[in-house]
């Protein structure tokens, strides 16, 4: 999010279908997650996914991305292009589960699952959201502002597809030599990451469907595979897998922007303000979204771009299809301001232009804006709450927020044979948290390690 004040609105038109990207990741998935800055783990994507496509059943010129997401998802659009997240990347214990899990997605490409999807997606081309939250009665009315940063739907695949995909993922795993037995051992590691968090956030198991055979089956491939194979030896590298994710961002990272108490809080652009009271939120590179938790309103936190306020109004009015909006210069919280309201003008026929209240406020260089929508009947239950959303809008300066740091992946060696939780317990790992550290290493707590294996724990 640290690149807000720089960017434009996204334009109201609707999306025409996306070009092939391939190579090149697709600006929306981007923007709606983020790049992961790690030279050493975008090597190896991009290595392991030139090495598969090359013995695929469609070999092309696609591309392999890591996300800046701390969802545990990786997903594959139809024009040629596969992303990881952060998120999943920290739960692999090893190369072949990546490499099963690679040529799974890899695979979703060659055999076309999503072009079947993508002809009744709005959106062309893109594979999962974060941002879903919200009710679809009040997308239809936002226009491109908010449809360019949430409306990336997620393509959901049949059994069929998903089946004809774990097939593809042991062939291509095999072929460039590991053991894609692995694979299954993953998904296993899902289940209780879902089982654990009891969270509704899309992860991979929601926009892959698990099955209960799928574990047996992906093991009875992965032998049939290596029988057929003929190889002596097949690839782990558990410790080298392990030795790349040192120091991997876990979880949240509060420097794009937290929530805590009710409160979202920017530690690296310097701000804050209070988010409506019950409200669901999404944090995104672009946006900071706030919904009615019945889908009725909607408020965008975003960057507007322009050299003064009254540019920025102009470009924010135009971007999200206000004409004739009754503007007026003020202060909000002693920064200079300006507000303007209006409707939308109707995309169709079918579609209930929204109300609009746009809360532009200059801060130094930058100039944000606080985007609230509702319908025209439902507007006077909610502008209030728009406006105190703005007028809560303050620098920050507590000191514990401004320093608010990730937490990390670190690799340890076990110094003697001991449990799991032996282990963590040395490391200095509450005792609350082994179970998830346990999940984290693909390990019961009472697994035995012997001297010398690397395990994983997180902290600052």
């Amino acid at each position: 999010m640290t690149d807000w004040a720089a960017r434009r609105p996204a334009s109201p038109a609707a999306p025409a279908a996306r070009p092939l990207q391939g190579a090149k990741p697709d600006p929306a998935v981007i923007a709606q997650f983020g790049l992961y800055n790690d030279a050493k783990l975008q090597s190896l994507i991009t290595a392991k996914g030139k090495q598969m496509t090359a013995i695929s059943d469609r070999p092309g010129d696609y591309g392999f991305t890591v996300v800046d997401s701390p969802i545990i998802n990786a997903f594959a659009t139809p024009d040629g292009h596969v992303y990881f997240t952060r998120g999943i990347m920290a739960y692999f214990n090893n190369e072949a589960q990546f490499s099963g899990v690679l040529g799974h997605e890899l695979g979703h490409i060659t055999a076309q699952h999503g072009k079947k999807q993508s002809r009744n997606n709005t959106i062309a081309g893109i594979g999962m959201i974060l941002g879903s939250v919200l009710a679809p009665r009040v997308m239809q009315s936002v226009g491109g502002i908010v449809q360019q940063g949430v409306g990336l739907w997620m393509l959901k695949y049949s059994r069929g597809d998903e089946n004809e995909a774990d097939g593809l993922g042991v062939k291509y795993s095999t072929k460039i030599g590991y053991d894609a037995s692995y694979m299954a051992d993953f998904f296993q590691t899902l289940q209780r990451t879902e089982e654990q968090s009891g969270s509704s956030i899309p992860t991979f198991l929601s926009s892959h469907p698990n099955s209960a055979d799928r574990y047996t089956r992906v093991k009875q491939l992965a032998a049939q595979a290596k029988q057929s194979a003929g190889r002596s030896t097949y690839l782990v590298n558990r410790d080298q897998y392990l030795r790349q994710i040192e120091g991997l961002t876990f979880g949240e990272d509060p420097r794009q922007g937290f929530v805590e108490s009710g409160v979202f809080y920017h530690p690296d652009l310097k701000f804050r303000f209070p988010i409506p009271s019950g409200w669901k939120s999404n944090n995104s590179p672009e946006t900071f979204q706030m919904q009615e938790p019945n889908g009725k309103a909607l408020l965008v936190f975003l960057g507007a771009s322009g050299n003064s306020l009254d540019a920025a109004a102009q470009n924010l009015a135009k971007s999200i299809g206000v004409a004739n909006a009754q503007a007026q210069k003020t202060t909000i919280n002693g920064f200079p301001a300006l507000v303007f309201e209006g409707d939308q003008q109707a995309q169709d026929q079918q579609s209930t232009p929204a109300h609009v209240l746009a809360q532009l406020i200059q801060d130094g260089n930058s100039i944000y804006a606080f985007v609230g929508l509702s319908s025209p009947t439902t507007f006077g239950t909610y502008a209030p709450q728009f406006q105190r959303a703005a007028q809560g809008y303050a620098r920050l300066t507590e000191a514990d927020k401004l320093n608010r740091q990730p937490e990390h992946i670190h690799i340890r060696t076990a110094t003697g044979t001991q449990t799991l939780a032996s282990a963590l317990a040395s490391a200095g790992i509450p005792s609350k948290r082994y179970e998830e550290m346990a999940i984290l290493n693909g390990m019961k707590t009472t697994d035995k390690l012997p001297k010398g294996m690397l395990y994983k724990v997180v902290g600052r």
